[in-house]
Formats: C-alpha cells, sequence, structure tokens
C-alpha cells in the first residue's frame, strides 16, 4: 500500500511529493496533464516561497526583485523587503525544476485525473491505487474537494486574473503593482529579457481591454508582447475544511483569497510541510488547526486589503496613504513576505 498518493502534479503537489520522498514516504503523483505546466499566475516568489524551495533543494533561476512598489497616475512608493530577495520565475521553469527533483527522488509520476474517492479507516482507494493518505493538489476549482462536500459557496465579489508576457527588458528592481479604479496590474521581472504582466480584476473583457487602463504601462510594453494569454478564476474559494478522514487539501484546492498579495505559493510550499508532517505522525486531524495557524496573517492581511479594495472610494486613497506612510506600508508588505 502506497503511503501518500498526490492528486495533482502542479507547483503544490510536487512540493508535497517532495517533502514526503524526503521522509522517507512512498509517495505517487497522479496528473492528468504532460510535460511542464502553465498557469495564469503572477509569477513572484515572495522571499518565504524562495527559502521554501532552497529547502527542498530546488533552484528555479529567474530573477530577484528586491521589494514591492505600488503606483497610480500621480505617486509611487516603494517596500524593499528586509528578509532576502523574492524572485521572478516563468511558472513553466519553476514547474519543471520541481519535476526534475521530483523524479530524481524516486517519486512515481502516473497520468490521469482523480475525481471519485473512497476510504476506510485504513486507506484511501482511487484510480486503482490504495494508499494510507491522499493529498488532493488538484487547483483552484478542485474536483475532488468538491466531491467530499468541502466547498463553500463563495461570497458574491469575484475576480479573476489574466497574465501576459512580454520581450523587454525588466526596468525595476521590484515587482511593480499599478493601481486604477477597477483592477490592479502586476509587472514581475523574471528573466533578463521577459517581463509578465498580471491584472487581477472582478471585470470581463480581454487582456488588452483591462490594459488601458494603465496608459503608462501600456505604452512602455507597447508592440513587446509574446506568448498567449492565461486567465484563472473566480479566484475567491471557500472551504468548509481542509480535512475529510484520509484526504488532505493542499494548495489552490485548499482554499484561496486573492492574489492581491502573491502569497499563494509561499502559502502552498509551507502547506505541503505540515501535511506531509501530519501524515508521518499519522495524525491527520492536526492539519485543519496547523493550516489555519500558518496561513493567519496572510488570510487577514489579503483579506483586509481585498475588502478595502472593493470600495472605489477607498481603492484610491490605496497610494496615496501608502506614500504618505511609508514605513507602515512596509511594515505591511515585511509582514506578508517573511
Amino acid at each position: 500500500m502506497i503511503d501518500l498518493l498526490v492528486a495533482g502534479g502542479g507547483p503544490a503537489g510536487l512540493a508535497t511529493a517532495l517533502y514526503g520522498a524526503r521522509a522517507g514516504l512512498e509517495v505517487v503523483v497522479v496528473e492528468k496533464r504532460c510535460g511542464a505546466i502553465d498557469k495564469a499566475c503572477g509569477e513572484g516568489l515572495m522571499p518565504h516561497a524562495v527559502d521554501q524551495l532552497k529547502r527542498l533543494g530546488v533552484d528555479p533561476g529567474g530573477r530577484p526583485f528586491r521589494g514591492i512598489t505600488y503606483l497610480d497616475e500621480r505617486s509611487s512608493v516603494t517596500a524593499p523587503f528586509r528578509s532576502g530577495a523574492g524572485r521572478g520565475v516563468r511558472r513553466t521553469v519553476l514547474h519543471s525544476t520541481l519535476l526534475d527533483e521530483v523524479q530524481a527522488s524516486g517519486v512515481k509520476i502516473e497520468h490521469g485525473e482523480i475525481r471519485h474517492v473512497d476510504q476506510d479507516d485504513d486507506s484511501v482507494r482511487c484510480n486503482g491505487f490504495r494508499a494510507r493518505y491522499l493529498a488532493a493538489a488538484d487547483g483552484l476549482h478542485s474536483p475532488i474537494r468538491s466531491s467530499l462536500g468541502l466547498a463553500v459557496t463563495p461570497d458574491r465579489l469575484r475576480r479573476w486574473g489574466i497574465r501576459r508576457h512580454y520581450t523587454i527588458a525588466p526596468w525595476s528592481e521590484n515587482v511593480e503593482v499599478y493601481w486604477s479604479r477597477d483592477e490592479e496590474a502586476y509587472v514581475t521581472p523574471v528573466s533578463e529579457d521577459c517581463v509578465g504582466v498580471a491584472v487581477l480584476t472582478s471585470r470581463r473583457g480581454g487582456f488588452d481591454q483591462h490594459l488601458a487602463s494603465f496608459p503608462a504601462l501600456a505604452e512602455r510594453v507597447r508592440d513587446c508582447a509574446h506568448g498567449h494569454d492565461l486567465a484563472a478564476g473566480p479566484l475567491r474559494q471557500k472551504v468548509r475544511s481542509r480535512t475529510a478522514g484520509r484526504v488532505l487539501l493542499v494548495g489552490d484546492a485548499a482554499g484561496y483569497v486573492d492574489a492581491l498579495t502573491g502569497e499563494g505559493l509561499g502559502i502552498a510550499f509551507s502547506a505541503a510541510k505540515l501535511l506531509v508532517d501530519c501524515v508521518v505522525a499519522d495524525r491527520p486531524e492536526d492539519y485543519e488547526r496547523q493550516w489555519r495557524r500558518m496561513s493567519r496573517r496572510y488570510r487577514l492581511l489579503t483579506a483586509a486589503a481585498l475588502h478595502a479594495s472593493a470600495h472605489s472610494t477607498v481603492r484610491s486613497r490605496v497610494v496615496p496613504a501608502a506614500t504618505r506612510w511609508p514605513r507602515a506600508f512596509a511594515a505591511i508588505v515585511n509582514q506578508l513576505a517573511r
């Protein structure tokens, strides 16, 4: 019998598999897609996410960034990181690097998709596998989460993300966040000749329509686009619990607030370690409490920022307020970075 079956071979699933293999568990990953997996993602790893990858022995390359800059039409303010640099990494590069490390560790990768799960007091059965535990890392709209009745109907505030790459040398050592009345644009340096631009919005429309809300940015990247656009959403995903018997949710499947603070991968990597520790201890009941404690700061700060930004009068004051009180802005950024 397998120790840990992982449903989903994205970064959260692969990090879980790596932690499991390093803990001496027999791990199998089931993923329906082949090769490097791309996703609509801001592609910026905060400093603590970079540190977590280092602890796993994973170095995906990319381009360092030193802090976060907020901008609107009239002003800007930068919060430098105090705990080391973050890193901009193409999602396909990150995935390929993690996948190579997982395969080198002896973890088996099976192609398929897990939807139906049977379990008893001792094991989980699905797709012809029998395992002591199942880690559901099957994404933002997790079929396993839904099938187990763990999903909660999201609230009315619905946001989407859409991303495009531009062949242009990065012009800043920071991730830039441009604010408009209805949406934000995140510019992340991901290599020496490429930046990614991700727009978070509650409005429908194509990328060019959204980019028009940021005239200075649109002019800077004009005629430099390459590749295809990717979108994801709705981003807000509420979860009743992150455990159901011997099934534990990890990554986006475990619930998601918003990409506004860029903490998705950092939370996923931390949760992967917690999940494996609970499996090794044979105490899945501890995972929910540990997950909540680990992610509390992120959830509270992100929810507060999201709630405030939902009101147009407050949104218009975000950058001016950060400019007026740069130390407070830097403190908030560094709370999320560590």
